[in-house]
């Protein structure tokens, strides 16, 4: 046999649904044991869980070999960022810890096992993807509110913090009560105490409460809502073997086409409403 036809075979494998389903079910299992681990157990049954673990490990080592080798040119196979990912969890997977003083380093590597689901599971994969995508545009959103926790904070050590030290005495302290009060963690207890020296002071809280609560939180989810549409369609795109913007024409096309066909209906509806 040629190296053709081993490629070949190694992308049946890969592609095959039941191997997927199998390393997602063992990527499950590798999660449990770390999760049954953080117990106390009998020697024989930690004996048995490092065994499991030095399997999993080799499985996980073979899969990622045969992913490598499906690929026309290894180079490809790093051309997708969840492929990196994969193989960089794989290979940190490998190295030898257990029996040294980073054995606790050791485990905490080993639980982003975990995360090769979302490379496994393509609606996870949306999820993150659009979650980074949105993490620039939520960066100025969330420049914007620290420019408003930061004024709402100045004010409120002016006007508090002979009232309440402990809540206004300093501008950090501030910044913490304004965290409280955006949480709506027992923020009527804070408003209350300046109310009783200032009583208009619930003018600041509703004030701050109505940008920090409603406007930007509503900002943020109308980023996220707006990205997720995009990584679906780019999904959908590639699922058909065409760009985002080919698809995005292919969407407008179709859309236009309908919109003629209804017009085109209601000259025919008209016509025959006007036959005598």
């Amino acid at each position: 046999m040629t190296w053709q036809d081993f490629q070949l075979n190694f992308q049946r494998i890969r592609d095959n649904k039941l191997f997927e389903i199998f390393v997602i079910t063992i990527i499950l299992f590798s999660s449990l044991m770390i999760g049954i681990r953080t117990y106390q157990l009998h020697p024989i049954a930690e004996n048995v869980l490092a065994f499991l673990d030095y399997a999993v490990t080799l499985f996980f080592l073979v899969e990622i070999l045969i992913r490598m080798a499906a690929e026309p040119r290894l180079r490809d196979f790093f051309k997708k960022g969840w492929n990196v990912f994969d193989f960089v969890i794989v290979v940190v997977s490998l190295i030898p810890l257990d029996d040294s003083e980073y054995a606790l380093i050791a485990r905490m590597l080993r639980l982003f096992r975990v995360m090769r689901l979302i490379s496994f599971i393509p609606e996870l994969r949306v999820l993150v993807s659009a979650l980074i995508s949105a993490l620039p545009r939520m960066g100025y959103v969330a420049l914007l509110m620290f420019i408003i926790f930061y004024l709402y904070a100045v004010i409120g050590n002016l006007l508090f913090s002979q009232i309440n030290p402990q809540l206004w005495g300093d501008l950090g302290i501030a910044l913490l009560t304004l965290f409280r009060v955006a949480t709506f963690e027992d923020w009527t207890d804070v408003m209350y105490e300046t109310m009783a020296v200032y009583s208009l002071s619930w003018m600041y809280y509703i004030s701050f409460i109505f940008f920090s609560a409603f406007v930007f939180l509503n900002m943020m989810i109308g980023i996220v809502v707006d990205v997720l549409d995009e990584e679906h369609k780019k999904m959908a795109a590639e699922k058909l073997g065409e760009t985002l913007e080919e698809h995005e024409t292919f969407e407008k096309r179709i859309e236009l086409e309908v919109a003629e066909l209804h017009r085109k209906l209601d000259r025919l509806l008209e016509q025959k409403s006007t036959r005598p």
